[in-house]
């Protein structure tokens, strides 16, 4: 049971780690929060092409008719960045927010970055509503507490984390771009990041602590 959450839209270092977690190279690539632009889904399967077996979910006009054994029948499933709220909206519409459970409990790894990173936790930091940003309490709930990402990549992600969570928001963990984080189970593994000086936190009421972090080359 893995899940991997990417800050950013993940460079080839990152992609090629997240792969390497995986039981296989059967990826479903989900970009429900990215409004399933057809554009995106083509360039990822140019960017895929020989790295892994990619299939692509969209749930637009309407799903395909077994999401569970589309979803098992992979060994990655693969989140796109957008917006989380509608993601989880249109997800808990048809089933496949139970379906994402099951795949994980069944050695699936889920994976992604933004709101393919953020919506596997209880809460997170997002920009679903506007660029303000809001707390939102109604992920998944896989993972326990908050997450926030692109930490060090937009001005008011660090200043708007510490506001929430001193006024009772979810604590949890701040991500940086080109960085992933491991989780095994529901405990944190790893954290990593392809760029030197990134890095992640545990945030809490009193502030936030740097967590050790391995890079990759």
């Amino acid at each position: 049971m893995q899940i991997l959450a990417m800050s950013g839209l993940p460079d080839d270092t990152l992609l090629d780690y997240a792969l390497g977690l995986a039981s296989g190279r059967r990826v479903l690539y989900v970009p429900t929060p990215g409004m399933e632009d057809p554009a995106s889904t083509v360039s990822w399967y140019e960017r895929l092409h020989g790295r892994a077996e990619m299939t692509h979910l969209h749930f637009f006009p309407y799903p395909p008719e077994d999401l569970r054994r589309l979803a098992l029948s992979h060994d990655v499933i693969f989140v796109t960045g957008g917006n989380t709220a509608n993601a989880l909206a249109i997800w808990r519409t048809h089933g496949f927010d139970e379906v994402l459970r099951e795949a994980w409990e069944n050695g699936v790894l889920l994976t992604g970055w933004s709101a393919g990173a953020i919506c596997w936790f209880e809460a997170a930091v997002t920009d679903s509503f506007g660029p303000q940003l809001e707390g939102m309490r109604d992920g998944l709930g896989f993972l326990p507490g908050s997450a926030c990402p692109h930490y060090d990549g937009e001005e008011l992600r660090r200043p708007r984390y510490a506001g929430l969570v001193r006024d009772g928001f979810p604590p949890g963990i701040a991500i940086d771009d080109d960085v992933a984080i491991r989780f095994e189970g529901t405990e944190l593994a790893e954290v990593v990041t392809s760029r030197d000086g990134a890095g992640a936190y545990r945030v809490e009421a009193d502030g936030e602590v740097p967590l050790d972090v391995r890079r990759l080359y």
